[in-house]
């Protein structure tokens, strides 16, 4: 029996792809990753999440479920006991786990339930504040909602602090003091790079802006999704120059920089300790962010733009004496993050006791194959009547006051029409988008990688755009739901007693009660009965 390796699970929010160098980004600086990459483990470059915003994705990544499955597809429904998780199901199988408190996966309002998934959770707060923006952006001007900050400065120490840093510390120590009574599985979410856009030196300077690839522009685009103008114009960026864009994109690299010394960090303390062979590594994001492509900002729930749905997936395997030959550098294999969920389970040798729909990567990793799906899928939005599903109505009836920061979002969710139910089905080359109002999209990713015009009428791509449609069907059939592997008696013991007791001879009534709080079935039971009468 192999060994149970260490996980690390290594989790930024909201990076985008194509933000690590070896994905092509000439302005990326990500050092660590990339040598991560070419060295230690498998980059995917074709990976992508369930959704596109934090919540609905934890929960699907952490169970194998896609959204839909249990209804986890909004920001405010989070998992509730008696659902089980990756870290549930680690523990069962002897892992201690510990986890900061970046939650958005257990809902909070549960006295006990978090908890009661971790053997421990690192809450921090406890450090200093650290320095805020060196010049402090217009927030009643054109950066009202930008969520641009730009350089944060330094205190004494010539740090700026973070919350990130304080976790990533405890980390660390959690990884120093490991006595290695049972296999470890870490949990590390980080807020970076999810917005505000700000990042502190050396790394805001660390990116060359004139290496920044293209903005996508969104006034050369046709067909795109409503959503997208709604938030467009709610945001009223039109003020934002080039050099304002610029400026906002080369921080959210500076700040995948940091992430990537952060990683860097963490491997190195694994390697200090002596463990790194031992561990099963994974570095992904939730999603990715619009950083200015298509004149937008954060990211929406219900918009399938590779930017938002393609996100960076490394796993370095644990070091097999007997099999050292594993697979190095990036595949282009299609991988959902459901995949996770299934990779994790089957090195732990874990047994989740349930459906789920994640497909283990070991086979890829261990160079038994170099493909993994044909289609991947992604999904977000409500039905136009679940107004408790959208960010607007859960501040109240009046929504949040347009002061805040994402009011720009949460009013566009408001629009029924425009927050409607989105599905993508995408391959390596074409991607499909079906809504429930408003127009499909169809893209050809080979001739137009960043999905600048929509073409869902014409007819060249009539063919595989109901080659499409029919998978989607097909994914939703087998996805709708999940039956638990455990069996429900149809009545209660009282129940079954009163159906049996006029077949019971007088005698045998306490033996026969002793049986059905056993647990026997009805139809054993009556059979057996009929054997007392003879």
């Amino acid at each position: 029996m192999r060994k149970q390796p260490h996980i690390i699970i290594f989790n930024p929010d909201e990076m985008r792809w194509n933000t690590m160098g070896h994905m092509g980004n000439p302005a990326a600086v990500t050092p660590f990753l990339d040598e991560f990459a070419a060295r230690e483990g498998v980059s995917f470059s074709n990976a992508f999440c369930q959704n596109t915003v934090c919540v609905p994705s934890r929960c699907s990544f952490f169970t194998g479920l896609y959204p839909h499955v249990n209804g986890h597809r909004t920001m405010s429904h989070l998992l509730h006991p008696g659902e089980s998780n990756l870290f549930s199901e680690l523990r069962d199988a002897g892992y201690y786990v510990w986890m900061n408190a970046r939650n958005d996966l257990f809902a909070g309002q549960i006295e006990g339930w978090a908890e009661s998934n971790a053997d421990e959770i690192f809450y921090g707060g406890t450090a200093p504040k650290a320095p805020g923006p060196v010049h402090p952006a217009d927030h009643q001007g054109k950066d009202k909602y930008s969520h641009f900050e730009g350089k944060l400065g330094l205190d004494q120490n010539g740090r700026n602090y973070s919350r990130d840093d304080e976790d990533v510390d405890a980390a660390v120590r959690k990884i120093q003091e490991y006595k290695g009574e049972q296999p470890l599985c870490l949990f590390l979410g980080l807020n970076d790079p999810h917005v505000p856009y700000q990042v502190e030196e050396p790394y805001f300077s660390a990116i060359d802006r004139t290496k920044l690839p293209r903005r996508i522009d969104a006034k050369q685009c046709t067909g795109k999704a409503k959503m997208l103008d709604l938030i467009r114009q709610y945001q009223d960026m039109g003020d934002y120059t080039e050099e304002d864009w610029g400026e906002l994109r080369a921080t959210y690299l500076g700040m995948c920089t940091k992430v990537d010394s952060q990683f860097r960090r963490l491997c190195q303390a694994l390697e200090e300790k002596g463990i790194y062979d031992d561990c099963l590594i994974f570095f992904f994001s939730d999603h990715g962010d619009f950083a200015g492509d298509y004149g937008l900002t954060e990211k929406a729930q219900n918009t399938f733009e590779d930017c938002l749905t393609r996100i960076p997936f490394l796993i370095k395997p644990p070091k097999e004496k007997e099999d050292p030959k594993l697979a190095l550098g990036v595949c282009s294999a299609l991988t959902e993050l459901v995949d996770f969920y299934a990779t994790a389970i089957d090195y732990a040798g874990a047994d989740p006791k349930r459906t789920h729909f994640g497909k283990s990567l070991r086979p890829i990793l261990e160079k038994e194959t170099s493909e993994n799906r044909s289609y991947v899928f992604c999904e977000g939005g409500r039905l136009p009547e679940e107004t408790h599903c959208d960010e607007f109505h859960s501040s109240g009836p009046a929504g949040p006051p347009e002061s805040f920061v994402y009011w720009p979002k949460m009013k566009a969710q408001s629009d029924g029409t425009a927050h409607a139910k989105g599905t993508m089905i995408r391959d390596k080359r074409y991607k499909y988008v079906s809504r429930i109002t408003g127009e499909d999209e169809f893209y050809d990713m080979e001739q137009d990688p960043d999905e600048m015009h929509n073409q869902i009428q014409n007819p060249v791509y009539k063919e595989k755009r109901m080659e499409m449609q029919i998978e989607l069907m097909r994914w939703y059939q087998r996805t709708c739901d999940v039956v638990p592997h455990t069996y429900d008696n149809r009545f209660t013991n009282e129940m079954l007693w009163a159906r049996v007791r006029p077949l019971c001879p007088p005698e045998h009534e306490e033996e026969v009660k002793e049986k059905i709080r056993g647990g026997i079935k009805q139809g054993i039971l009556i059979q057996y009965l009929k054997t007392l009468k003879k």
